[in-house]
């Protein structure tokens, strides 16, 4: 009987073993993706922004852009970091040159940017001309820096629509129609292609479903993968509840929050410069890894404290609209699309932290202390860079 007791009391011993060291290599885990969660961000692929101007017989076309994995030659086609390309070397090099080089650098890359960015009119490609570079100084060669450029084409005669095309390896791009008021056309497209024929006079009339449906992958992109920020605040929601309702009540207030203060700034009703909204939404990463370490359970108050936070991240994504522009066109169609995208991202990312980690340890003893504590004090140290970052570094 004592020998049967011993084997029991040894197998459980195996198993416990076993969970803990399991609970460890999942801990290591999160410290490495924590740790490199920084750097990362500075190779995410950034969109491009195009604005389309129809005047007379000739388009005219500025474009907001990284123009640097287009000189390297990488395609951008359902990539989000620039170190996994090939030729991200080259990408980087190329970061570190001063803005003429850059600039001519473009210029002599134009014939095969012409062969990815093209103006249909009738089924015919027109030819581009480069008008003007202009790149930003270096500053930090480890982040991406956004230069402009214009192009220009003279139309044939007729009142034929134009179209534009950006090719998938381009990467995404917002493109808006300028000139026309606030009516004017906008679509994203995630990973490339054609606009609808846009009309030389007047406006494309796009649907209300058609301006919501385009404006869903917007916000689910500003969240994953490029909301690092964001999905860094919801996971530290994540790691202090064990059960979903706590977490669904922080969720809530959260989407709320962030609800109002999007359309709110994206009326114009409110404004506060990026250079205060963005150090504050770092102090919020910190204050929620924070408090997940000091605190047993969540407070009765934390809900309010996620409230007031996610109306400093409602501002965060008004500054994407900003960069795409709304117009005035179907804009609560549009702006509620981005919302979908955004909680849907925000979903997705509660899903996996439960499906890689709430499933198998959350009703663990030690879930707190091996799983959450470690996790939520990387987060916090994350978002105590980003905040030196964005303030004094």
């Amino acid at each position: 009987m004592g020998d049967r007791w011993a084997e029991g009391r040894k197998v459980v011993s195996q198993r416990v073993g076993l969970w803990t060291h399991l609970s460890s290599v999942l801990t290591c885990a999160l410290v490495w993706l924590a740790l490199l969660a920084a750097p990362v961000a500075a190779h995410e692929v950034q969109p491009s922004v195009l604005t389309l101007e129809l005047t007379g017989d000739t388009a005219l076309i500025d474009v907001e852009a990284t123009l640097e994995p287009f000189i390297a030659g990488i395609d951008l086609e359902g990539l989000f970091d620039t170190n996994e390309a090939d030729r991200s070397e080259a990408n980087d090099a190329l970061r570190r040159e001063d803005p003429e080089a850059l600039a001519q650098s473009f210029r002599d890359h134009w014939p095969q940017m012409g062969e990815s960015l093209k103006v249909m009119v009738a089924g015919a490609a027109l030819p581009l001309a480069l008008e003007t570079v202009e790149v930003p100084e270096v500053g930090d060669p480890e982040l991406p820096r956004v230069s402009t450029f214009r192009a220009s084409v003279a139309l044939p005669e007729g009142d034929a629509p134009v179209t534009v095309v950006w090719a998938p390896r381009l990467g995404a791009a917002a493109i808006r129609q300028a000139g026309v008021g606030d009516e004017g056309y906008s679509v994203y497209l995630p990973s490339g292609g054609e606009t609808d024929p846009i009309p030389r006079a007047g406006v494309v009339a796009q649907s209300p479903w058609a301006a919501f449906f385009d404006y869903i992958p917007v916000g689910y992109e500003h969240i994953v993968p490029l909301g690092l920020d964001h999905i860094l605040f919801v996971l530290g929601l994540f790691f202090l509840s064990t059960q979903m309702r706590p977490l669904l009540w922080q969720v809530t207030a959260f989407t709320l929050a962030h609800t109002l203060t999007l359309a709110l700034a994206a009326l114009g009703v409110v404004s506060i410069p990026a250079s205060i909204v963005e150090p504050l939404i770092a102090a919020s990463i910190v204050y929620v890894g924070v408090e997940n370490v000091l605190s047993s359970q969540m407070s009765r108050w934390r809900p309010m404290v996620v409230l007031a936070f996610g109306l400093l991240h409602g501002l965060g994504f008004a500054g994407v609209l900003a960069e795409y522009g709304l117009g005035t066109a179907n804009f609560v169609p549009k702006l509620i699309g981005f919302n979908v995208g955004v909680e849907l991202g925000q979903l997705s990312v509660i899903a996996a932290a439960f499906l890689l980690v709430g499933v198998w340890f959350r009703n663990k003893p030690w879930y707190k202390s091996r799983i959450a504590n470690p996790a939520s004090i990387l987060i916090a140290l994350v978002g105590a860079y980003w905040f030196l970052e964005r303030t004094i570094l």
